[in-house]
């Protein structure tokens, strides 16, 4: 067993103190002479032709710098399907789509600005429902379909509102169901909500009159802002520089590009000067990015011995009005579709379609928590029907290692244990044992949901690291991957510390993010920090070491393959004679006569993903995982059935992650995970009324978890099966938390009061199951 240093312990995050004494700056914190501010004019309308536009009001108001359309912006970006612009032209597409931007010296008069534009509009026929926007003669939410670039692994459907149609097929799905004793088919919903990050979209933008592009912004991936901007714009990327400070929370919402081209534009429309846009809470909520919403449809062949013959999966994404990212979590759902479970024969259809709701984007677990509440209610209810418990008719399908996937992959030896999991939490919380079900007149029950996930990216994504050796001895790395919550830096310094034997405060990870000097990441996603960062991190501390090793190795005058760095230096073990400070060697090496030998230490590390290939178009068949992490979460609810009010009394959660790096931050994302859950679980829904509008735009009337609403217990239970490419075996923990909350506490419901289909007022909101019952007996 390897005993570990740094690895494994609890070090404290570094960037804690700056956060809580308020001196960490985040984009919103940032000034510069010349700033002009932002102001959008909205939709009104959720479908609508724009028929004309009448600035003149705006512009001639004093302090007024900028006032930009649609048609002065015909630029579309998108990192997956480039279907949207940055204002609406000719048409809009939902309520609070931005049709007009102003840009002033104050938020005041770009308000007062605002008002003074008018717009004329012919209000369209809308469509709000996923279903109905799959059928013939269904408002196009997309005419021009055809005509946007998509990813080659994305596959629209022109003349419909489809802008993904991932297919999955394998072995025979007619044959699995005749081969069945019990079919059973369920419907399952799940709405749009919002990510409620503590700080909304911001960004800073200049665009300077020599052709240099400048932008401060929160966004998870500076290196794919860069890239989308250049694409979008036509401007070469050496020209454009992307600067990502702290991020306030980003859960997916903040990937890919957002409102960076809008400030850019309007930059160069006031002559270069800078241009920032802060967005308002109801503006996230409406404007911004939202998670999507979902319908799924779930046929499921079972053996009396609870043996699954076959699946037949149709699951429906509410994209909302552009599918940028919601293309890609289509994808991922659909070759993840059955869960962590081993199913011969499999037809799944996942479908992006196009509505008049908010757009969608990514949202912590990218899709996963949405359809895992479809697999995990499912498994539950198809064991109640053939008469097994549900945790045994989990472990009998489940995903092992040597098992095969929906994808046709082989999981491998070190691919995690979703079985050790369910076990795990099975035992957490007391299943099986005989305990009342009614307690002081409430009615307690167990659920349970297991889940896995693989990061969703193309098959040759990859990171990199830069570690410098400083003239003292400590280090400073540079890395990409952004800091949004999630402690990655801290476990990096960790993995570096224990690399070179070094104390931990002798490290520095660089918090500020920019392109013009860091290293290349793809992006801060898919739960993929830990283990690409982490493997370039390692990587870069082995290339520091062996040059360090190499200038040694000349002027102590003993093979370099003797030498061991550690303790801040480099030495021969056992001869105390034979060594030298890391220090007297960061910018060169001397020679007692004063010749130099080396050079500054620079490690440099790179890690690009490795096993994945392209899926088939027709069958979804091929390796589209870079590692799967396996998981279970576990509920003890208690249910009054007077008032319908549901407390979560425990909840607790077992993870595969391979091998605890911090379990402080671990623990932190498991909680912080759970709490989310819950949210969605009882109370967090995009009310709409018939015409499109959001009803509930802020956090008065659209409800978050509080303090009132946290479990009176946490488990945590950390399963550590190493995957042997990872850094240390550490697959990390990410988005995992989140998933199978809902399924897990609706399955718990289920077993204190035992109905399938439910709303249960609360002190707050309601419990919103979203199931409906058509079973189907053989």
């Amino acid at each position: 067993m390897v005993k570990y240093s740094y690895v494994g312990k609890d070090v404290p995050r570094l960037d804690a103190i700056e956060k809580v004494t308020g001196t960490a700056l985040y984009t919103g914190d940032l000034r510069f002479p010349g700033m002009l501010h932002t102001k959008l004019l909205k939709s009104p309308y959720a479908h609508a032709k724009i028929k004309k536009i009448d600035t003149s009001e705006a512009e001639k108001l004093p302090g007024v710098r900028a006032v930009l359309t649609g048609e002065e912006a015909p630029y579309r970006f998108g990192i997956y399907m480039s279907d949207k612009t940055i204002l609406a032209i000719d048409k809009v597409r939902h309520v609070g789509e931005p049709v007009v931007a102003v840009a002033a010296d104050t938020e005041e008069i770009a308000e007062q600005a605002v008002e003074l534009i008018k717009v004329e509009y012919e209000e369209l026929p809308a469509v709000f429902d996923v279903r109905k926007a799959m059928e013939e003669g269904s408002p196009l939410v997309h005419e021009n379909l055809s005509e946007y670039k998509h990813a080659p692994f994305v596959y629209p459907k022109p003349g419909k509102n489809i802008a993904n149609h991932f297919k999955l097929r394998k072995g025979d799905v007619e044959r699995g169901f005749r081969e069945a004793d019990v079919v059973i088919e369920n419907e399952f919903y799940q709405p749009q909500v919002q990510n409620v990050q503590m700080e909304t979209h911001t960004s800073i933008g200049q665009w300077l009159q020599n052709g240099q592009i400048n932008v401060w912004t929160s966004a998870q991936s500076p290196f794919a802002v860069r890239h989308l901007l250049g694409v979008g714009l036509g401007v070469p990327l050496h020209r454009i520089n992307v600067v990502v400070p702290y991020i306030g929370g980003g859960f997916g919402g903040k990937a890919g590009l957002h409102w960076e081209p809008l400030v850019v534009l309007l930059s160069k429309k006031a002559g270069g000067r800078p241009v920032k846009l802060v967005m308002t809470r109801e503006e996230q909520f409406y404007t911004t990015a939202v998670r999507q919403g979902f319908y799924g449809r779930i046929k499921t062949g079972v053996k009396r011995d609870g043996k699954i013959t076959a699946m037949e999966i149709l699951y429906l994404w509410d994209a909302g009005a552009y599918a940028d990212y919601g293309v890609n979590i289509t994808r991922a759902a659909g070759y993840s579709c059955t869960g962590p479970y081993e199913i011969p024969n499999i037809k799944c259809d996942s479908i992006t379609v196009y509505t008049n709701h908010p757009y969608g984007t990514a949202y912590r677990g990218f899709g996963h928590p949405e359809f895992h509440f479809a697999t995990e209610r499912q498994m539950d209810l198809v064991a109640r029907e053939i008469g097994m418990d549900p945790v045994e008719f989990r472990l009998k399908n489940a995903a092992v290692p040597g098992r095969i996937t929906a994808t046709g992959e082989k999981l491998r030896e070190d691919a995690g244990r979703v079985d050790e999991c369910i076990k795990a939490v099975a035992e957490a919380i007391g299943w099986g044992k005989k305990e009342p079900k009614q307690v002081g007149g409430k009615l307690r029950g167990r659920g349970i949901a297991a889940l896995w996930k693989a990061p969703a990216m193309p098959s040759f994504t990859s990171s990199s690291a830069i570690l410098k050796l400083n003239e003292d001895g400590s280090v400073t790395l540079s890395i990409s991957s952004t800091e949004m919550g999630q402690g990655t830096p801290t476990a990096l310094a960790q993995i570096v510390a224990e690399e070179l034997q070094m104390p931990i405060e002798k490290i520095k990870v660089v918090t500020k993010r920019e392109t013009d000097f860091g290293p290349y990441s793809w992006q801060t996603v898919a739960s993929r920090g830990l283990f690409m960062e982490g493997n370039a991190t390692l990587d870069a501390a082995k290339n520091l070491k062996e040059q360090v090793k190499a200038t040694a190795a000349e002027l102590l005058g003993v093979p370099k393959e003797k030498l061991v760095v550690a303790e801040e230096k480099v030495f021969v073990p056992g001869q105390p004679d034979k060594s030298l400070p890391l220090a007297s060697l960061a910018t060169a090496g001397i020679f007692p006569d004063g010749r130099g030998i080396g050079g500054p230490v620079l490690g440099y590390g790179m890690y690009t993903a490795e096993g994945l290939t392209n899926l088939d178009p027709e069958t979804g068949q091929g390796l589209p995982a870079l590692m799967w992490t396996f998981g279970a979460q576990g509920a003890e609810v208690e249910v009054d059935p007077e008032t319908g009010d549901v407390r979560v009394l425990k909840m607790a959660s077992a993870f595969d992650i391979g091998k605890t790096i911090n379990p402080t931050i671990v623990k932190g994302q498991i909680y912080g995970g759970i709490v989310q859950g819950i949210g969605s679980a009882f109370m967090e829904e995009f009310i709409f009324d018939q015409k499109g509008k959001l009803l509930n735009s802020n956090l008065t009337d659209y409800k978050i978890c509080r303090a009132q609403d946290i479990p009176d217990e946490f488990v945590f239970i950390p399963i550590e099966n190493p995957q042997l490419n990872a850094p240390h075996g550490a697959r990390g923990v990410g988005e995992h938390p989140r998933i199978s909350i809902e399924p897990a506490i609706a399955n718990a419901i289920y077993d204190a009061v035992g109905v399938d289909l439910f709303e249960i007022p609360m002190s707050r909101e309601k419990v919103w199951l979203g199931l409906k019952r058509k079973g189907e007996r053989k």
